[in-house]
């Protein structure tokens, strides 16, 4: 039979490392501009890249939030209206804010584990948390 401190030292070996260094993420910018009656996104490849998320996941959710149809041409976004430079980013960082940097740590070390009942199952890699949040779908 182990003692309390051997049950506690064998705890914390099982415990996830913590990286001590604070990264100095940034949530990307979208570049955008409006041409007519439609808004050029040009570095949605970018965004993904940082997300660490499939590119067709944030067309989702932007298409959802906007409420205008999203077309792709290669690394370009074509939205289907006018959406204004500030009001993209804000939609742009609270995707990053919901479903990409952990609700714990604040760190974007995160990864979709599964999705069941209308919502998302979030593990982040860094500190080890798993979180819930509504789908977006």
């Amino acid at each position: 039979m182990l003692g309390y401190d051997e049950l506690l030292d064998r705890a914390f070996t099982m415990l996830p490392k913590l990286s001590e260094d604070k990264s100095d993420f940034k949530i990307p910018e979208a570049e955008s501009l409006i041409q007519g009656s439609k808004t050029i996104v040009k570095n949605i490849a970018q965004i993904s890249d940082a997300a660490r998320r499939d590119k067709a996941d944030i067309i989702k959710y932007l298409t959802k939030e906007l409420a205008s149809p999203i077309s792709t041409d290669g690394n370009m976004l074509s939205i289907s209206a006018r959406v204004q430079p500030g009001a993209l980013n804000d939609k742009v960082r609270r995707y990053f804010e919901t479903y990409i940097i952990c609700k714990e740590c604040h760190k974007s070390d995160t990864k979709v584990a599964d999705t069941q009942r209308g919502y998302i199952v979030i593990v982040c890699e860094a500190c080890g948390a798993i979180y819930t949040v509504k789908n977006y779908q």
